[in-house]
């Protein structure tokens, strides 16, 4: 290349080789400028020089010169170009290389998408399970809420601390509890009921594992049957205490006046001058009045869980006397004024007319057998065995 400068001109080299970078950066390439002699004014001074070492033609010469700066020119050529190959070769591998690591990456991107596309479908059925888990939760809860709203037994969960968990509605007869108390210790709640030890209790049955029961009686005159229990979990594991309060009003309302009724047929039944025995279903006396004991001269040590046959020193027990027993217990065949005449100690001879039927149980209770004795004279003679 023929520039121009102060001098009035120049020759001057240019060669261009792309460089080698990675394949991720730019592409680039590096210019050489070298200054060069004329090659005219080489050749004509090498032809001088030839012409006059060789005294030849200087256009042969000329000639031949110029062949050989194509020769090395088309030599430089060739290297450039075997160079500019093997630069090739190696970009076309480099190239080949990163297409092959863009095909692993590409094939790993497809198993991370049918990877990620199965745990979303995992996920989603996850979901739809946890749905279902929820809804089931839900209705399990609304039963509860209901449950608890429409149970007339005053109920209380506490946690290991006796904080209020929760209660049902029922459960404000007895303390002064409200939604807010939630989470609060029950010592703190005010009772409605002669009790003031329920926080007692429940760390006594935190620490024992064991129930505990009491009855109380609240403000208005009502009875309730408290229970104590652990509150164990799914796993087993004690995670506070359950208190249940059940309104027993009616029942000890019903024990008071069987009570009541007891007290006055057992006055009743002292009160009568004819001994009375009340047995069981095996024969033994669950009771006796008053004119029993007195006329026999024992005791309701002596007496009561005794077979009848083994009272007076077996005095009672006659042939006739079992079999009219046994006939009434089986069968439920009464009867009326079996006379019996025995010496009867310490009392002595006495003559007895004796009436039994079977007393129907009621509320579970056995069945029971009521004897009446009654004596129709003294004997004068002692000894005398059954009329």
């Amino acid at each position: 290349m023929q520039i121009k400068d102060d001098d009035g001109g120049r020759a001057i080299e240019v060669a261009v080789r792309p460089l080698r970078t990675s394949p991720e950066g730019p592409k680039l390439a590096m210019v050489v400028f070298e200054d060069k002699p004329p090659a005219g004014s080489v050749r004509k001074e090498k032809k001088r020089t030839v012409a006059r070492e060789q005294g030849d033609d200087p256009r042969a010469m000329d000639l031949e010169q110029e062949l050989r700066d194509t020769r090395e020119n088309l030599q430089a050529t060739i290297e450039q170009l075997e160079g500019a190959n093997e630069e090739l070769k190696s970009m076309n591998e480099e190239l080949q290389s990163t297409n092959e690591e863009l095909q692993s990456m590409n094939e790993e991107m497809m198993t991370a998408r049918e990877e990620q596309q199965s745990a979303n479908e995992e996920l989603a059925t996850v979901n739809a399970e946890l749905q279902s888990r929820v809804s089931e939760l839900t209705e399990a809860n609304d039963d509860i809420t209901n449950l608890f709203a429409s149970t007339d037994i005053g109920t209380i969960f506490m946690d290991s601390r006796l904080l209020i968990r929760r209660f049902t509605p029922s459960m404000t007869r007895f303390f002064n509890l409200i939604p807010a108390d939630v989470g609060r210790p029950i010592m703190d709640i005010r009772s409605k009921v002669a009790y003031d030890d329920l926080h007692m209790d429940a760390e006594a049955v935190l620490a024992t594992l064991q129930s505990r029961a009491r009855e109380l009686q609240a403000q208005d005159g009502k009875w309730f049957s408290m229970h104590i229990l652990p509150y164990r979990t799914r796993e087993n594991r004690i995670d506070g205490v359950v208190a249940t309060f059940v309104d027993i009003t009616e029942r000890k309302m019903a024990e008071q006046q069987m009570l009541a009724a007891r007290l006055l047929a057992e006055s009743i039944i002292d009160t009568i001058r004819e001994s009375l025995l009340v047995l069981d279903s095996d024969l033994r006396v669950v009771s006796a009045n008053r004119s029993f004991y007195r006329r026999f001269e024992t005791t309701r040590e002596e007496t009561e869980h005794k077979s009848i046959y083994d009272l007076g020193n077996g005095r009672w027990n006659i042939p006739r006397l079992r079999e009219l027993l046994d006939n009434i217990v089986a069968e439920d065949t009464p009867f009326e004024d079996f006379e019996v005449e025995q010496d009867f100690a310490p009392v002595g001879p006495v003559r007895l007319l004796l009436n039994a039927r079977r007393l129907p149980g009621a509320d579970n209770r056995p069945e029971r057998v009521l004897l009446a004795i009654q004596e129709v004279t003294r004997c004068e003679a002692r000894g005398k065995g059954e009329s």
